[in-house]
């Protein structure tokens, strides 16, 4: 079984308080000890799930050299194709053993960021893989935002203190395909030890064993989801922004028995990041003589700027 807590998003929106404040502990206690949550009661429905499946497993089967066509050069993979290898784990040179797409933020009211921001591309072989997918990354965010709604009264904060960084954020959907292994790996792993860069992950499709997460001991446990939940994680950023009071979690896809070499993996994180300009300056009620700051004062673009070269995604 997995050690990871389960928690429900509807204790939180019930509007009874006490099952709110149930959740806010759950979720603040899980987030301060291991970093991850399962998560059920979200917005994502089961028929919007299996029809994103759908879209992204018949996307990676097209042939190579049409995949090859939404590899959009010069914007660090932000959106659309990135093919087979091309990103490592922060201080690794080994690929990681998969192939990924990306869906970006579905900007509103705000031409600065619409300019900023990279466009959706869109998949002409496939007429309903972008809607389906603008679909599913309106409901994550939706969720997200949630998330943080809790976390912020767990840290003593205002309950909408994240909803103006994350309005318009440079969020990602990441649905990710890892390919049948077909021999012995030199090294590399499906995806390396890492910590995620942003404020939270919200995973589908960790319903199968392969995500594993480093507990206080320095122990691999297995992260297993039920169908209907999401495997949410603490982030980096949020991480420096509360002065690790919620701990960003190491975590890795480890490769298959043998015996499943020959099987794919499809797993879809959502990456909720803020705007660029949010500071993610050591929270003033997260520091103090016994937690003194630990971090050096950065914002959120900045600090994503640093991340994408280290893992290779874009060129200093």
């Amino acid at each position: 079984m997995s050690l990871v807590p389960s928690v429900d998003l509807k204790d939180f929106t019930s509007g009874d308080s006490d099952r709110k404040e149930k959740f806010i502990k759950e979720i603040g206690k899980a987030f301060e000890e291991i970093g991850f949550v399962a998560l059920s009661g979200h917005f994502l429905s089961e028929e919007l799930v299996g029809d994103l499946y759908s879209e992204i497993k018949q996307f990676f089967s097209l042939p190579q050299d049409v995949k090859d066509n939404y590899e959009i050069e010069g914007i660090g993979g932000q959106r659309g194709y990135t093919s087979f290898g091309k990103e490592h784990a922060k201080g690794r040179k080994e690929g990681d053993l998969k192939e990924f797409w990306h869906f970006g933020q579905y900007v509103k009211d705000n031409p600065k960021l619409e300019a900023e921001y990279p466009d959706n591309v869109s998949v002409k072989e496939l007429p309903k893989f972008n809607a389906i997918g603008e679909e599913t990354y309106k409901m994550l965010e939706k969720t997200a935002k949630y998330v943080l709604r809790a976390l912020a009264l767990h840290l003593d904060l205002e309950e909408t203190y994240f909803d103006e960084y994350i309005r318009n954020g440079n969020s990602i959907l990441r649905p990710i395909h890892y390919p049948p292994i077909t021999s012995e790996p030199k090294k590399a792993v499906r995806a390396a030890a890492h910590g995620d860069i942003n404020l939270i992950t919200l995973l589908m499709g960790a319903h199968g064993r392969g995500l594993q997460v480093m507990n206080h001991k320095g122990e691999w446990v297995d992260a297993i989801a039920r169908p209907d939940q999401l495997m949410i994680n603490v982030g980096d950023m949020l991480s420096r922004l509360t002065n690790n009071k919620l701990k960003s979690t190491i975590h890795q896809v480890v490769n298959p028995p043998k015996e499943l070499w020959g099987t794919s993996r499809y797993s879809i994180p959502f990456f909720m990041h803020p705007i660029s300009e949010m500071s993610l300056n050591c929270l003033e009620n997260c520091v103090d003589e016994g937690n003194p700051k630990g971090f050096e004062d950065i914002t959120a673009g900045e600090f994503l700027h640093e991340r994408l070269i280290e893992l290779g995604l874009i060129k200093k």
